[in-house]
């Protein structure tokens, strides 16, 4: 079979006729250290890294682009030091975090794939570029796109989970939300897919760790969405920190020159992760500075994030003959196309005026209120004791996390944002004005050790941490909670994590609620209360006993600026959740790497042989891929196939009917799974291929295609080493979850 799965983009070349010859003009009145100068990034804020001055490095024409940096005045000072003083005149790109909203904050995205409606992040990054845009930020460190199917990892909060079907098409979506149709288009800023690749399968699940993952995995789990990225146009992709089968991401020629260029024909510029470059000396690849800039140039990598080890070391290495002037050239290359797609050239300046007009917009409040409705999944909901009426007049809303903006925005954040999240509390105060809505946090919740970042914003913001509550604190306050609640008639708990429990540097051993939250649930629960508890949180987390005692859960994740609304919108009916889990729930983290798409066993679950994998608990999901409920109910029939057979090359019609047979509206995730029997290789039980978010009104039924060819159907062997579609037998499912009963065959033939 010829590689069907090679990339080819649909959006425009990065080089076209006029802009090589731009480029070419450009190269040929640059100085080798002004070449070496675009191929590193430097920090905006003084005295941040060891080193001269940003302005001193700009003027000499030592760096093509600034991150660190949030402020449309300094940007406009350092541009106008690099188009006016620098040798060769050349534009900045300034570059910075915006992962998930600049001033409006958005879903984490996470989250977002949990709406599994492509929509929700695109539209959603297309706002983060407008305010970032107007702010002076050209580029940013988005989407991250790694698959991670284990939750104890504490980036898989800024992710799709651990489906690349589901996680392809979340990255081609913000990849359109981020850069528009085109690179240049007014108001969007070029994306960056990143960490390339298999960041996301670190050992342990522990940040940084190495990876060891073989081709098959890598081609059918961990490059779809970064293929998805491409084909949707996006302009950068980031190398990521670790060792890959013992040779660090960012010199990884295989990665960085033989898959992401020559295989698959990527035309813009490779960016380090954070240091990157320098650390390949401390992974014990590289034997000095020197080397790893060697090693780095040699592979591919075309940017230099922050350590200074191009600049120091380029031009001696090209000097002195180890690697060749024509070869700086075509790192270059890219990067100066890119600026003058960018537009940098004619309009390289940010107009301060328009910053405060556009973060003000209530549209995107509004923007930010429907995504977290759409994200929010419903787990548990017995005895229909959701939604709640907006009657009730005394109601206790319990949790470290219910009045707490910071928890409510998430992880990763932009320099210098001033949390403005509408709570849960206020939400709720919101939604029912006339009650008597009362509130206790209950014991703190910490991680055990701070987070590096802390320290980090610390010295920004020059505000230090509060202490952490005594012992004697936190009992009175978990009793105080406990009194509340006996108070009321109904009782939300809003429990989970703070915001910086995720993200980088944010791994966890275990998937527990933190701190004393679980035994603060079961003594509230104990007191006879009606209870709904609503989790804030950036990855699965093992709520064993909740999900048997209390008769309703939401998962409401990080869900941003109007996160408070939104829950309140749920819990009282003006929305039905609709959105379905993109990750496995695992019962403990000691279950991690917990995913469905597994492979059959010579003993399979329900055979004769089979005996549970762990002899002191299940390792079947709490909640499985795909999961959530509704407050109505849907039923699924007549899967049908075009034709019972195909050939090879070939492609499918599937069709299916849902109905909506309760008594509301509401949203249905349409799911189709395939398992191939047998083949070249042993195949996953099931595998996503298709999925559609669809709203029905009550006894209403839509009929839902989807089509299964060569890139449904075909997969890279490891017996073949190359792409494959077998002539086989597939079983197929359609329904809510990855645990869908609805079956239909379909035979592939030569």
């Amino acid at each position: 079979m010829n590689n069907s799965h090679n990339v080819e983009t649909n959006a425009p070349r990065l080089f076209d006729a006029d802009i090589a010859a731009q480029v070419e003009k450009l190269l040929e009145r640059m100085s080798l250290e002004e070449k070496i100068g675009q191929l590193t990034q430097i920090g905006g804020i003084s005295g941040f890294v060891p080193g001269p001055e940003p302005e001193e490095i700009v003027r000499r024409g030592g760096a093509g682009s600034v991150l660190w940096l949030n402020d449309p005045k300094r940007f406009n000072a350092l541009q106008k030091i690099a188009v006016e003083e620098s040798p060769s005149k050349i534009p900045l790109l300034f570059a910075l975090d915006v992962i998930h909203g600049y001033r409006t904050i958005f879903p984490t995205p996470l989250a977002m794939a949990a709406s599994w409606d492509p929509d929700v992040p695109e539209r959603a990054q297309a706002i983060a570029a407008r305010e970032a845009r107007a702010a002076g930020i050209h580029w940013t460190f988005a989407p991250m796109i790694d698959i991670a199917r284990d939750a104890r990892w504490g980036r898989i909060v800024e992710g799709a989970g651990e489906d690349p079907y589901l996680g392809a098409a979340m990255a081609a979506a913000q990849v359109r939300g981020f850069q528009g149709e085109s690179l240049g288009a007014p108001d969007r800023m070029l994306a960056c897919a990143k960490h390339f690749a298999g960041y996301g399968a670190a050992d342990g699940g522990r940040d940084y760790d190495p990876v060891y993952l073989p081709e098959t995995l890598l081609r059918n789990v961990y490059f779809p969405p970064f293929q998805a990225a491409l084909k949707a146009g996006v302009g950068t992709f980031m190398s990521a920190y670790m060792d890959l089968n013992n040779v660090p991401a960012s010199a990884n020629r295989w990665l960085l020159h033989d898959v992401l260029r020559e295989e698959w024909g990527f035309e813009g510029f490779v960016v380090s992760d954070a240091f990157a470059v320098a650390n390949l000396v401390t992974q014990g690849f590289a034997y000095n500075a020197r080397d790893a800039a060697l090693r780095a140039l040699r592979a591919g990598l075309n940017m230099d994030m922050a350590s200074a080890t191009y600049l120091q070391h380029g031009a001696e290495l090209v000097r002195s003959g180890a690697i060749a002037e024509a070869d700086i050239d075509a790192l270059v290359r890219p990067i100066l196309a890119i600026k003058i797609r960018m537009g940098l050239f004619e309009n390289p300046y940010v107009d301060e005026s328009r910053l405060e007009e556009i973060l003000s917009r209530p549209e995107h409040r509004e923007e930010a209120r429907r995504a977290a409705q759409r994200c929010m999944v419903l787990l548990r909901n017995e005895g229909n004791l959701l939604p709640l009426s907006k009657s009730l007049q005394n109601v206790a809303v319990i949790g470290p996390v219910a009045d707490s903006m910071e928890a409510l925005e998430g992880p990763w954040l932009v320099f210098g944002h001033q949390p403005a999240a509408v709570t849960i509390l206020q939400g709720i105060r919101e939604k029912l004005p006339h009650a008597h809505v009362t509130h206790a946090s209950g014991p703190e919740i910490r991680r055990d050790y701070p987070s590096p970042f802390d320290a980090l914003m610390e010295t920004f913001s020059g505000a230090p941490r509060p202490a952490p509550q005594t012992p004697e604190e936190a009992e009175a306050a978990f009793q105080a909670a406990v009194e509340t609640a006996r108070n009321a008639d109904v009782v939300i708990m809003a429990l989970g994590e703070t915001a910086n429990m995720s993200g980088e540097a944010a791994s966890r051993a275990s998937l527990d609620l933190p701190g004393r939250q679980e035994e603060l649930l079961k003594a509230v629960v104990a007191l006879g209360k009606p209870v709904a508890l609503v989790l804030v949180n950036g990855r699965p987390l093992s709520i064993n006993w909740a999900a048997e005692h209390v008769p309703a859960i939401l998962e409401a994740w990080h869900p941003g600026s109007e996160g408070g609304r939104a829950v309140a919108d749920v819990l009282f009916g003006d929305v039905n959740p609709g959105g379905k889990l993109p990750v496995t729930f695992p019962r403990a983290g000691s279950h991690e790497p917990l995913y469905y798409a597994r492979n059959i066993t010579h003993a399979p679950e329900g055979s004769r042989m089979y005996s549970a994998r762990y002899w002191d608990g299940p390792p079947t999901p709490l909640f499985p891929f795909g999961y959530g409920l509704s407050y109505t109910t849907f039923a699924f029939d007549n899967l049908t196939v075009n034709k019972p057979e195909i050939k090879v090359g070939e492609v499918a019609i599937v069709t299916v009917n849902v109905t909506n047979t309760g008594s509301v509206a509401g949203d249905e995730v349409v799911q189709l799974y395939i398992h191939q029997r047998a083949g070249s290789d042993s195949r996953p039980m099931r595998e996503l291929k298709g999925f559609k978010r669809v709203t029905l009104e009550p006894g209403e039924t839509k009929t839902v295609t989807f089509h299964l060819g060569p890139d449904e159907l075909g997969y890279w062997s490891t017996s073949a080493g190359e792409w494959v579609q077998d002539a086989a037998t597939f079983d197929l499912w359609a329904g809510g979850d990855s645990q869908a009963s609805l079956h239909a065959e379909l035979r592939v033939m030569e």
